[in-house]
């Protein structure tokens, strides 16, 4: 029997990048999964298609306060239930020092899409895997920027991520006795679709320790383990996935 067969694994941002990797590697170890997306349906369609079975497609745009809520109710009704919800849907928005206009968009913009949501979603499932009293488990996506901060252009992408892992630890302790599970992970460079666009991207290979951009396979990897529950004191700690890129 594979490591999640019986299981549901809701996946946010499932349309493409870590969220599509991490939703083949959760089929293909028996999931059931749920691929929530935002504006790529026909990306979502087609990775449904090419999975064929045990999936479910949900949509909501979570920089819409309160939207996250709605997102998990249609991912409960599509699925009877969820044991695993993985955060990874977010956003490297700027918010720019020298334009004020941009600077609060900017902020409202990051805390709304990678901490907001998350936390919205977060209690959900809390209260979800209470209700069903057999527990459950929660991966959040952060970034090495939850670590060591952002450049001046994303403080407040960098600020939203370092919440991100103040939430998962204080869900990793404060609801242990309930049965539920928190981790985050914590990537440097991917090799996205998105990251690929950047044309400052080009030789950032050439820089690493690995000769290589992290592929987003990597992080599925982890998500899929840790989703496992195959090491459930590892509870409340983030893993780095940087490839030596960034090490603390």
């Amino acid at each position: 029997m594979s490591a999640l067969t019986g299981r549901v694994v809701l996946v946010t941002g499932g349309s493409r990048g870590i969220g599509k990797a991490t939703v083949e590697a959760a089929h293909r170890d028996g999931a059931e999964v749920v691929v929530h997306y935002g504006r790529n349906e026909g990306a979502a369609r087609a990775l449904a298609e090419s999975l064929s079975s045990r999936v479910h497609l949900v949509t909501g745009d979570l920089l819409a306060p309160g939207e996250a809520d709605r997102v998990w109710d249609r991912a409960v009704a599509a699925a009877g239930r969820v044991d695993v919800l993985v955060n990874n849907a977010g956003a490297w928005i700027a918010s720019s020092l020298d334009d004020s206009a941009d600077w609060r968009e900017g902020w409202a913009q990051n805390l709304q899409l990678n901490l907001q949501a998350p936390a919205d979603l977060c209690r959900s499932a809390i209260r979800h895997f209470r209700e069903r009293n057999g527990g459950g488990i929660i991966v959040n996506v952060a970034s090495r920027s939850s670590h060591r901060g952002d450049d001046a252009e994303h403080l407040a992408y960098g600020a939203a991520k370092g919440g991100l892992l103040a939430l998962t630890k204080g869900i990793a302790r404060g609801c242990a006795k309930d049965g539920v599970l928190a981790f985050a992970v914590a990537p440097g460079w991917v090799a996205t679709d998105i990251a690929a666009e950047d044309p400052a991207n080009a030789d950032l290979a050439a820089t690493l320790p690995l000769g290589e951009i992290t592929p987003a396979s990597d992080v599925a990897e982890m998500i899929v383990f840790l989703a496992s529950g195959r090491s459930r004191h590892t509870t409340g700690a983030t893993i780095d996935i940087t490839g030596a890129d960034y090490v603390r």
